[in-house]
């Protein structure tokens, strides 16, 4: 079940929204973290720029209206360090106490960078605040509390040239609140998120794989009973599971087909081979009865016709086994003036037409037996005339061989093709053959990359693609 297609997906899904969310919540708290922290600045440095106009304005140090120390704690501090004023209830500011009067001679913490390096004079002229703000993160002891805050450090002088240092913070116990309650919300729905991620694609995958499970178990169920006429169902659907139903009917189709067609075969070989067997067992058996009566051209007939047989099914089955012709280069109008040579026996003259040089790729062999059926075939029907002819038609070469004969009927001119097909005319064994020849014809021109048809009622056409 681990191993499933269902448990991976899910298990994918799930890591994949998990990652997902992980970095989201993570970008959601930096970027939250980051607003919060931005507004605690703004209300720091509104504080702290509020003191520092007042001391701009002259104001004396123990009149400054300071803000509430819980909510913004402030010190003012002299060039010397010295705590000039501090907010109410301020005690302590990154641990180093301030004193709440003027001249006490308490020490301010020393204002620093961001980097930690003490802060130069800044040129500024009485009466005037310091545009550059500083910030920094720090403690503050207010009322015995002790929180974090966010600092703004801002310079001014007063009206009598005298420089001083306003610190303000702002609590950032809001921001920190805020934060680690969207990160619990976070930790609490992440898991629930992604246990219902889970479910849901287990569910739907699980509806989605129906169909396929449907379809493996008839195969098996087919396969057990090897019923090749059966068929997958076929779902309803126009998404990949259906098209792979249909294929698949698609092949156990052609599948039943083959298999029906190689038991015909079988059939057929059988039923061709009984006949000259049987003859050529009766003659023998009446040979050594009666030596005298031994019909010896009769029996060497019915061996050749064996042997013929037996090389056309080989032959067959070599194709039927998916054998390829090789890459070798034969000239078409030097095979036919070859073989047209070697037939000095044939019944009717063989003559050639129009030879044009047609070099094709494939089987010299092969090739030679297609146009000896062809002659074979066309010796069979012809009256007085059998013509061969090799023309180019553009990236094909044609060969045509064409008889005299009464030709084949355009209805039966595909069936002819077709293994063991006699036509009525030609159903006598010694005349018509075993029907095998225009079929392993067929066969080889088409691994060849060609096709065999009947043209006219009497010219068969090989087309074979140019070397």
């Amino acid at each position: 079940m681990l191993g499933s297609v269902r448990a991976r997906a899910a298990a994918g899904a799930t890591v994949v929204v998990a990652l997902a969310l992980i970095a989201a919540g993570t970008a959601v708290l930096l970027v939250l973290r980051g607003n919060l922290q931005h507004q605690a600045e703004l209300e720091a440095q509104v504080a702290a720029r509020e003191v520092a106009t007042q001391i701009a304005t002259g104001t004396p140090y123990d009149k400054l209206d300071l803000p509430d120390g819980d909510e913004h704690p402030v010190v003012v501090a002299a060039e010397d360090g010295r705590v000039r004023a501090v907010g109410e209830d301020v005690r302590a500011v990154d641990g180093k106490r301030v004193g709440a009067a003027q001249g006490a001679g308490s020490v301010a913490p020393q204002a620093e960078d961001e980097d930690g390096e003490d802060d130069d004079d800044r040129a500024l002229k009485p009466g005037e605040v310091d545009d550059d703000v500083r910030y920094r993160d720090g403690t503050a002891d207010v009322d015995g509390t002790v929180a974090d805050y966010r600092f703004a450090v801002i310079e001014a002088k007063d009206t009598r040239g005298e420089q001083a240092t306003v610190r303000a913070g702002a609590a950032l116990a809001p921001e920190q609140d805020a934060v680690g309650s969207v990160r619990d919300a976070m930790l609490l729905g992440l898991p629930l998120l992604l246990v219902v991620v889970a479910g849901v694609t287990w569910l739907v995958t699980r509806r989605a794989l129906r169909p396929v499970e449907g379809i493996r178990g008839e195969m098996a169920a087919i396969t057990a009973s090897t019923d090749l006429s059966r068929r997958v169902p076929v779902p309803s659907s126009k998404d990949e599971i259906g098209r792979l139903a249909r294929t698949t009917n698609e092949t156990l189709a052609a599948l039943e087909s083959a298999v029906e067609r190689q038991r015909r075969f079988v059939a057929d070989a059988s039923h061709e081979l009984r006949s000259p067997i049987a003859s050529l067992r009766t003659q023998l058996e009446v040979g050594v009865a009666h030596p005298e009566l031994l019909d010896v051209p009769g029996a060497v007939e019915d061996t050749v016709r064996l042997q013929r047989l037996a090389a056309d099914l080989l032959l067959l089955a070599r194709l039927d086994a998916g054998e390829r012709p090789g890459g070798t280069r034969v000239d078409l109008a030097a095979m036919v003036r070859e073989e047209s040579s070697q037939r000095v026996a044939d019944r009717v003259p063989v003559r050639t037409g129009e030879l044009a040089s047609a070099e094709v790729a494939g089987s010299r062999g092969q090739l030679g037996r297609v146009l000896g059926n062809l002659l074979d075939n066309a010796q069979r029907h012809a009256v007085a005339s059998v013509r061969v002819a090799v023309v180019r038609e553009g990236e094909w070469a044609v060969l045509r061989v064409e008889d005299d004969g009464p030709g084949v009927p355009e209805s039966e001119r595909e069936r002819i093709f077709e293994r063991f097909v006699r036509l009525d005319d030609a159903r006598a064994r010694d005349d018509g053959g075993a029907g095998l020849g225009l079929a392993i014809a067929r066969d080889v021109a088409v691994r060849h990359g060609g096709s065999l048809a009947v043209r006219t009622g009497s010219v068969f056409e090989l087309r074979l693609p140019v070397a």
